[in-house]
């Protein structure tokens, strides 16, 4: 790793460099997921907080009491939306789940430490309030893409009894990192994203989840496309490292996948993904 190469550091964190047709994909999600709010009953623009952005979609599933699978997007904290990923939704919600896309405001208007408040504030409401829309709340898995995966993995390692008296210490049952990143001290330097993230040292080691202490209750799955850059597989491997394979028992590198299309996977019933992901929502 050489933090002082820029060259290098845009060759290992620049995905949208990395995949050449990258727009194509991201067509792609809006498409789909605007399908999806057509055609699925769902309750969009909810706010959990009184934030810009503080606001989440919940896709029902098809039975009262429904295991609850909680989606956060991807982006770099500092883009996309969750109307870009309404197209997770049908693939979970035809096997029973309810489903919940959550948004979050954007960086440099605010910070990841921020945002991860956000989300637990996003996670709190999802408790507090799912029952109403079908959802059980004592059945909550995390599953979140790039920034959203490290966002999930910072989920799982949540305190929430610090957070509030009325919330439970395993909230989150479980939860799936897709091309999660675990240090962030990286993207203090890296030039496609440091002047938007506005990294400090501390909130680097404040929102790191490989420099925190392994959650206590649940498990993290692991995954990243086999064609990501080499610090992506990095991170994938490093969580494992850090929190021990008792927590993160599954670390995988997808064969044939790049940053993109391993979205792609996650909602192809046919896909070890896809299976990895019902296997946490079953199991929560």
């Amino acid at each position: 790793m050489n933090l002082k190469d820029p060259a290098w550091l845009d060759s290992m964190y620049n995905n949208r460099k990395l995949v050449a047709d990258y727009a194509t994909y991201f067509d792609n999600w809006v498409q789909a997921s605007t399908a999806a709010r057509s055609s699925q009953p769902c309750t969009l623009d909810v706010a959990y907080g009184q934030a810009p952005g503080e606001k989440l979609d919940v896709f029902h599933g098809a039975a009262k009491d429904a295991p609850v699978m909680v989606f956060i997007h991807g982006g770099y904290w500092r883009s996309l939306d969750k109307s870009d990923h309404s197209f997770v939704a049908p693939a979970f919600t035809a096997q029973g789940a309810c489903v919940v896309v959550v948004n979050y405001d954007l960086c440099p208007a605010v910070t990841i430490p921020e945002i991860t408040m956000q989300m637990v504030r996003s996670l709190a409401w999802v408790y507090r309030n799912i029952a109403k829309h079908g959802g059980n709340p004592k059945r909550i898995s995390v599953v979140g893409h790039s920034a959203g995966g490290h966002l999930a993995a910072m989920m799982l390692a949540c305190v929430w009894k610090a957070y509030a008296a009325d919330l439970p210490a395993d909230l989150v049952k479980n939860a799936l990192s897709i091309s999660g990143l675990y240090d962030l001290e990286p993207l203090r330097h890296a030039p496609n994203v440091k002047d938007a993230l506005k990294l400090t040292p501390a909130q680097v080691r404040k929102a790191s989840p490989a420099l925190l202490p392994a959650p206590r209750k649940g498990v993290l799955y692991s995954v990243a496309g086999g064609n990501e850059s080499a610090e992506f597989l990095r991170h994938n491997q490093l969580i494992q490292k850090a929190w021990g394979n008792k927590t993160v028992p599954v670390c995988e590198a997808l064969p044939g996948l790049h940053h993109f299309s391993v979205m792609d996977a996650l909602i192809d019933p046919a896909h070890r993904l896809h299976r990895l992901a019902q296997q946490l929502i079953a199991a929560a």
